[in-house]
């Protein structure tokens, strides 16, 4: 079955600039092939999660500046097929997230991360099912700067809230999968409702409204936003542990 992975790289990156090159390229942390080693760019973290996770196919929504995307990742990448969509304006993550629907097909289920954040572990997207609308949580220490995630006593998704002065809940969503027709139908209330919606946090809420379901899983463990200074600092502290921690292992082993 094939899994779409849906990258939304449109974004200009204000919070971080100067930089000469998109920000889903920012060197975070090191990639070791064998024995030599090479920068690793922040994205590579979530194009790593979509394969563990089975996506099968990848679709980079990006901006018409950013061809550096396009020559990174060519058509192939850790055995996932690569497609590319163009968004004419920063216009919200719904109007990203649905830009690649003409090549999502109606049974195929999909994926969806942010390339500016690195969290973990690796495989919690892999554990979320692909048979309802499910998003990956987080715990944060500032769950108002993110889009937090308000669950009932069985784990049903209720509301979400976006960026929220002070949100009842540290937990955040980080990434979500999702079936194919809960795909299109969020789509089909996007449009219906004008293309209002600029974050997906406002478009789930109406869905829920009308009778969808969502479902939160408490698996994340921790997450970075690297799309400003002070992220990009705590990404490399987060890496270094994480680094540290393996070594550690190792050694016990």
């Amino acid at each position: 079955m094939s899994i779409w992975g849906i990258i939304p790289a449109a974004g200009q990156g204000t919070r971080i600039q100067p930089l000469a090159f998109s920000k889903e390229l920012l060197p975070v942390g090191v990639r070791r092939d064998g024995r030599s080693e090479r920068p690793k760019a922040v994205s590579e973290y979530l194009v790593e999660r979509m394969a563990q996770a089975g996506c099968t196919k990848l679709c980079f929504v990006i901006s018409p500046g950013k061809s550096d995307i396009l020559r990174y990742y060519g058509d192939r990448v850790e055995g996932m097929d690569v497609a590319y969509v163009v968004q004419p304006r920063a216009a919200g993550l719904c109007d990203a997230l649905f830009r690649a629907a003409p090549f999502v097909g109606p049974d195929e289920p999909v994926a969806i991360g942010l390339p500016d954040t690195v969290w973990f572990p690796a495989g919690g997207l892999a554990a979320l099912t692909a048979d309802r609308l499910a998003f990956l949580l987080f715990p944060v220490a500032h769950p108002e700067l993110f889009d937090a995630v308000v669950l009932d006593g069985a784990g049903a998704v209720t509301e979400i809230l976006v960026k929220a002065a002070a949100p009842p809940t540290g937990w955040i969503w980080g990434a979500l999968r999702a079936p194919g027709p809960v795909y299109h139908q969020l789509a089909a209330l996007w449009r219906a409702r004008d293309c209002e919606d600029e974050y997906l946090g406002t478009l789930v809420n109406a869905w829920i409204a009308g009778g969808g379901q969502a479902a939160g899983v408490k698996g994340g463990a921790s997450y970075v936003d690297v799309g400003t200074l002070h992220g990009y600092r705590e990404a490399l502290r987060l890496l270094a542990d994480t680094e540290r921690g393996r070594d550690d292992l190792m050694e016990a082993l």
